[in-house]
């Protein structure tokens, strides 16, 4: 008579196929999502999450082996590979950009630009927290989303001014419309960019270099609530805004996003000849927001991309009142 599997164990290792099943459809779910175009409201939702529900592959293959579920093993580890391949570069400094600054320190001392980048989520933000940063970590540029005009008297009180005596501002009497850029260099070319529901602002700025600094403050609107077709209009619109920039040496962009790196037309823009601070510099996976609930922030949605300029170093730092975490970037300018 043959010998019966001991039915604990089978018990035991349906579980752990069933576990593996679920982590593996997940993993399947964030990478669908991840490589999509679609504007279907729900697909971009789970664009947001692709790292996470990638990362349970990992879960999904410890419980495959302990189940002894070869296929789901494999299947659970390639997955695994994928989340690798599109996230693991982000934990690793790119070594071309150390070597071109090691040269170009060589020759002559490089222009550096330390930008910040904050939204202040409906203007609630801590005014002097806001200020105290940027003179703490001797910041260049202040560029902030959701400016009221409440928000921009306080930050005049707060002495914004006389960290950053240059502006270009476009606050509202109240919402998440307004945006501003505070600078301790001059500015000129202010422009509000058209056609955007929020408020999308370029300035050049006069390092004392042969030619300016192009920078930007962006806010597209979130796919959620508003539509998730307006949001993938205003990300095309603001592609091909940025494009119009191609004859400027250095551009900065600096937001939020509303997008993370899983969303294909955040990486549209990557791929026009935009970097983010996190590829050069090695700071990974920064998630953003939000701030204002008991769990971490989960999703990265503030970046700060370049086009000509090189970013040495991102970190996050804390907003008190804001429901995002401000980003502050060190670039180095290309002469």
């Amino acid at each position: 008579m043959p010998d019966t599997p001991d039915r604990p164990t089978h018990r035991w290792r349906t579980a752990a196929g069933i576990l593996a099943f679920l982590c593996f459809a997940a993993s399947a779910l964030g990478m669908f999502a991840y490589f999509s175009h679609t504007q279907n409201q729900y697909v971009v939702a789970l664009a947001s999450f692709a790292p996470i529900l990638l990362t349970s592959s990992l879960v999904g293959a410890v419980a495959a082996a302990l189940g002894r579920r070869w296929i789901l093993l494999a299947a659970s580890v390639t997955a695994a590979a994928v989340g690798v391949a599109l996230f693991g570069p982000l934990y690793v400094s790119d070594t071309r950009a150390e070597s071109s600054t090691a040269t170009s320190t060589a020759e002559s001392s490089p222009r550096t630009l330390r930008v910040m980048q904050s939204n202040l989520m409906l203007g609630l933000a801590d005014p002097n927290e806001v200020v105290r940063l940027a003179d703490a970590n001797a910041v260049d540029v202040l560029t902030v989303q959701e400016l009221t005009h409440d928000a921009e008297r306080a930050l005049d009180a707060s002495g914004i001014a006389q960290l950053l005596p240059y502006h270009f501002t476009e606050p509202t009497v109240g919402g998440g419309g307004g945006a501003g850029i505070y600078s301790r260099f001059p500015l000129s070319a202010e422009q509000q960019l058209p056609e955007f529901v929020l408020s999308n602002l370029v300035v050049d700025l006069d390092v004392g270099a042969r030619d300016p600094v192009r920078l930007y403050t962006v806010h597209p609107v979130p796919p959620y609530p508003t539509p998730a077709t307006l949001w993938a209009s205003e990300m095309e619109l603001l592609r091909h805004d940025l494009s119009r920039s191609s004859e400027t040496a250095n551009v900065v962009v600096s937001g939020d996003f509303n997008s993370t790196r899983s969303h294909s037309r955040f990486r549209d823009i990557l791929s026009d000849g935009f970097v983010d601070a996190a590829d050069t510099s090695g700071s990974g996976l920064l998630a953003t927001y939000p701030t204002d609930k008991p769990y971490p922030a989960v999703v990265g949605i503030d970046h700060v991309l370049t086009r000509g300029a090189t970013a040495t170093a991102l970190r996050r730092v804390t907003i008190p009142g804001s429901d995002h975490h401000g980003l502050i970037a060190d670039l180095e300018l290309k002469s």
